[in-house]
């Protein structure tokens, strides 16, 4: 295997896309009065998903999944043994470390980005090498490639913190239609519901009018936006018949438990029960890991929250087969530095850090990849993002050099030509 030593690259993005309203896509009352039955879940086996566990601002590596104990850099936690042998987690991480036997962690990230507003999108498009288009970021890659599954439920959704939305940018030049569904908080879009006083006749005439309207309006534009209108409401459709998956009274109190009463695990275990409905990629971010100040602290506080809800979502995907066909990925857009600033933080470090995986198409109990003593760099090969890219898609059952993106006629790779799936993570 090469050693691919990553270089920089600038990007004009903002470090967080602000929210597109789905309101206008729905607010019509239009979305059909459909009852909500509990349907079962009707995927095939091989019918791959993903659960992107997106950790916002930077975990740090060594209290996370490369622990430097008694070191220099390595700060005031122990390590644990996992259920690997020889191989030790950061004692904050004391679930985690008992399921490492489904895991495949990669030591040796290395990526250079060393700022959010390059970091973030880079990561989450996979760093292309043709640079004058905008790619999309994995989410809407998957939903474009694989598209929803038989359950016809939104393909691409990101449960998050804050508001929702729908996420049109994640799209990049495969158009809006591929965009993220954002529930906000895990609640649904606002009138997701179809008013008392609307009925069904009325409500079937709305949308006969709204097709019309589509039809009318794509015959002299660009079709792009009238699509991805139309897919809202199409998703709509059958999001609607799942409004059990948004009411927590629902929720196994024990379940509730394992996860977490925190906002990551109420998120986490939602997340669970989307991808056991259907939803082809559903994204989970957390939010405050960027401590620049008090690290150490900081860590305290996020990293039992993650542990709990990381480490029972794999075990019940484990438990229900499901790891099997779910792609589980969980990182960030760099690691922490192993220098200790003056306010007792880490500060940003693409150089050498870590990420999780788990799931289909992946060895599971591996750990790929390592950093020196000081974990100050990556000891042997370095892998960039494009490495990562290569693996997913081909975890997925999709050749990334068999297929490529049609951009207007503009035949595009799917990731960097430069680099290669990870063959110490496949299966």
């Amino acid at each position: 295997m090469s050693h691919h030593r990553c270089k920089p690259w600038e990007h004009a993005l903002s470090r967080r896309q602000w929210l597109g309203g789905v309101g206008g896509a729905l607010a019509l009352g239009g979305l059909g009065g459909l009852i909500c039955p509990a349907a079962a879940r009707a995927l095939e086996q091989n019918d791959r998903q993903v659960l992107f566990v997106w950790i916002d601002g930077g975990m740090s590596q060594f209290e996370s999944w490369d622990p430097k104990p008694n070191t220099q850099f390595g700060g005031p936690f122990r390590t644990i043994p996992t259920a690997l042998p020889g191989v030790h987690f950061s004692e904050l991480l004391p679930q985690s470390a008992k399921i490492a036997n489904h895991l495949a962690v990669v030591r040796s990230m290395c990526t250079q980005d060393n700022s959010h507003s390059a970091g973030v999108p880079r990561i989450q498009r996979g760093d292309p090498k043709n640079r004058g288009v905008t790619y999309p970021f994995f989410g809407s890659a998957v939903a474009k490639l694989l598209g929803p599954t038989k359950t016809g439920l939104p393909p691409y959704v990101s449960i998050k913190p804050g508001s929702g939305g729908f996420i049109y940018q994640d799209a990049g030049f495969l158009g809006p239609k591929y965009g993220a569904l954002a529930f906000g908080d895990g609640q649904p879009p606002e009138n997701f519901v179809r008013p008392a006083s609307l009925t069904e006749d009325d409500d079937a005439a709305r949308n006969k009018l709204r097709q019309f309207a589509n039809a009318q309006y794509a015959k002299d534009h660009r079709p792009q936006n009238s699509e991805a209108q139309a897919f809202v409401y199409e998703m709509a459709q059958a999001l609607i018949k799942r409004q059990d998956l948004f009411d927590t009274a629902k929720l196994d109190p024990k379940d509730v438990e394992r996860y977490g009463t925190h906002e990551f695990g109420r998120h986490m275990l939602q997340a669970r029960n989307m991808l056991e409905a259907g939803v082809r990629f559903v994204k989970v971010t957390s939010y405050g890991w960027d401590t620049h100040g008090d690290n150490f602290h900081g860590h305290k506080s996020l990293m039992p929250r993650f542990d709990q809800a990381f480490a029972a979502m794999v075990t019940d995907l484990a438990d229900r087969g499901m790891l099997d066909h779910v792609l589980v990925i969980a990182m960030s857009e760099f690691g922490r530095t192993p220098r200790i600033n003056g306010h007792i933080g880490r500060d940003h470090w693409p150089e050498s850090w870590s990420l999780a995986l788990a799931g289909c198409g992946l060895k599971r109990g591996v750990v790929v990849g390592k950093t020196n003593d000081l974990g100050t760099s990556v000891d042997g090969d370095a892998f960039d993002i494009g490495h990562m890219f290569h693996t997913w898609f081909r975890c997925l059952g999709i050749d990334t050099a068999a297929t490529q993106y049609d951009n207007h006629g503009q035949p595009l790779p799917l990731a960097h030509e430069d680099t290669h799936a990870v063959k110490e993570l496949l299966a």
